[in-house]
């Protein structure tokens, strides 16, 4: 994820096309939302034309030769025109419908795109995702969504400006070359206004998005805080930085909107004034006897439509305008990915891990309280149990992933058969590693899909996992055992219970490489020494064994023991 994302200087500096190549690249949908509206305006001009012809001759001939007023005479003129204004209001009617779809679909197609992007860490780190975790949210939630104005609305309107109106100023010209002229000349004037209107706005719509972001991001950590504080007694403290930012919230979108009402004045204004310029030239005209009165009417029916699209650009361009700048930022964010911090694609190596040393070399990871660790080097031996120790915030966790390649080192480099981890195929080699996370992820479904959410597992490997962990007493108090019905985050289960579930899936793995983060916490002294003689076993049958921990008896049972406090390393 690039890290200016939420620098709104930058941002808001920054020149965008009106329809960003990027949007087109990124989404099928978006390439055939482009086409159908090409398509629906190329008929509605054709539409426009033949009503405007059609209107011009039923009125000039009604008007100058008394023996065409009768329903016969004019039944080539009726038809065409109700056949053309017909086919009108059913193209616009179709088009809205095929540009909402269209819209919906995009909008699916860039928010599963960008998931997809800051969900793999071989394109996203998790520091990073971390860093712009807020932002990143409000944008593919709630932006995004937004985008659906632009695509429906402002895109169209866009396309049929392109399209209509320079034929239409074509035919005017052709039809009456005054009434032609007076149109170019003031035609200019409403994107030149809406220019000047869109410089106010960008840098207000920008502000408005970041506020939304600094809402989400104290909402977010409120909610996660939330049962600490209710605990403290201080649930309530917090509601007046929550009112203080819902008001910053209103007011930027308050001003928003009275701008976009006060652009939408200026602009239908300046088109109701070109419009009445042509009128009274052509009445004049018409007066003097200088210009028929078939061109005069065809001319003023169609000087209308030639402003027409311009309006709705400006009509549209304020609703479009907080999707848009959301899309820009969901289009960086899948830009990035697959690209790493020093501009080089990655590259995918298959190295088996089973019986390989890894190696950390001088290894460096810089987060928000500065660098933990740095300098940091060790060799994992396969057949070990190595433990890694330390205060709280001294990178442990950081250093196990960067092992499994989740997070790309400042400094240094991990190994893996003298083969960075940052190069290897981040599917295979994940397959052959078994991680328990401090928060394991726990999904709803049942216990047995939970099991086996990582692969499947053999009956005996998870009995032998169960046993270890003293899942299985849990098992024995489950109303349905391993068919029960587990809610989202382990609803259903408490802490403990959780652990040892997510304990007896790393157990069970037949992987070749286990990276356990406090894999004894929630649990009860006599359950820890089961879990870690069993981790002791596996690393005796030959598998490498690296686990985080401050529990004296689990550092009394390890092979390797790597202290983060002292920065010394040891063998047992």
């Amino acid at each position: 994820m690039p890290a200016d994302t939420t620098d709104s200087a930058a941002t808001s500096g920054r020149r965008r096309p009106p329809l960003d190549p990027r949007l087109l690249r990124a989404s099928r949908s978006a390439r055939r939302s482009v086409i159908a509206s090409a398509l629906f305006a190329a008929g509605t001009l054709i539409a426009t034309v033949a009503a405007a012809i059609a209107l011009a001759g039923l009125g000039a001939e009604i008007i100058t030769d008394p023996a065409t007023r009768n329903l016969d005479a004019q039944a080539v003129h009726l038809a065409v025109l109700a056949v053309a204004v017909a086919a009108r209001a059913a193209m616009t009617y179709a088009g809205d419908r095929v540009g909402r779809r269209a819209a919906h679909a995009t909008i699916d197609e860039l928010r599963v795109a960008a998931l997809d992007t800051m969900t793999d860490p071989a394109k996203t780190a998790p520091r990073d995702l971390l860093t712009h975790r807020e932002h990143a949210l409000t944008v593919v939630l709630r932006g995004l969504d937004r985008l659906s104005d632009y695509l429906s609305g402002y895109l169209p309107a866009l396309l049929s400006t392109a399209i209509i109106t320079p034929l239409v100023v074509a035919v005017v010209l052709w039809t009456d070359l005054l009434s032609g002229v007076i149109i170019v000349v003031t035609l200019p004037l409403i994107p030149i206004f809406m220019v000047l209107i869109g410089l106010v706005t960008r840098d207000r719509t920008r502000r408005k998005l970041d506020a939304m972001s600094r809402q989400n991001a104290r909402l977010v950590d409120l909610m996660t805080g939330l049962p600490t504080l209710r605990a403290l007694g201080r649930a309530h403290g917090p509601a007046g930085q929550v009112a203080d930012l819902g008001e910053r919230l209103r007011r930027t979108t308050m001003s928003s909107l009275r701008i976009a009402f006060l652009s939408g004045a200026v602009l239908e204004l300046l088109a109701t004034l070109s419009v009445a310029l042509v009128a009274v030239s052509i009445g004049l005209r018409l007066v003097f006897g200088d210009m028929s009165l078939y061109a005069g009417i065809l001319a003023l029916v169609l000087a209308p439509e030639a402003y027409h699209p311009l309006r709705q650009i400006g009509a549209q361009f304020h609703n479009a305008e907080d999707g848009v700048a959301a899309a820009d930022d969901v289009l960086d964010i899948i830009d990035a990915g697959g690209v790493d911090s020093r501009g080089t694609q990655q590259v995918s190596v298959d190295v088996p891990v089973r019986g390989a040393e890894v190696a950390v070399e001088r290894l460096g990871l810089h987060g928000r309280d500065g660098w933990a660790p740095r300098g940091l080097s060790m060799r994992i031996r396969p057949g070990t149990l190595t433990v890694l120790t330390g205060p709280n915030g001294c990178g442990k966790s950081s250093v196990v992933a960067a092992i499994l390649g989740l997070q790309r080192p400042d400094e240094g480099r991990v190994l893996v058969r003298d083969t960075d981890v940052q190069s290897l195929a981040p599917e295979q080699f994940h397959r052959e590693v078994g991680w328990l996370p401090q928060h394991p992820a726990i999904v709803p479904g049942t216990v047995a899909e939970n099991l086996a959410l990582f692969g499947p597992l053999s009956d005996a490997a998870v009995r032998d996992a169960a046993r270890a962990a003293a899942f299985d007493e849990v098992l024995a108090d489950l109303p349905a055992g391993l068919d029960t019905i587990l809610g989202a985050g382990g609803a259903g289960l408490s802490a403990g219970q959780r652990q040892r579930l997510a304990l007896t899936r790393t157990l069970a793995s037949p992987a070749p490489l286990l990276l356990l983060d406090e894999p004894t916490a929630h649990l009860d002294d006599a359950t820890a020494d089961r879990v870690v003689e069993a981790l002791t076993a596996r690393a005796r049958a030959g598998d490498t064994v690296v686990m985080v921990s401050h529990r004296a008896a689990t550092l009394a049972a390890a092979d390797h023991i790597v202290d983060f406090a002292e920065e010394t390393e040891y063998a047992r």
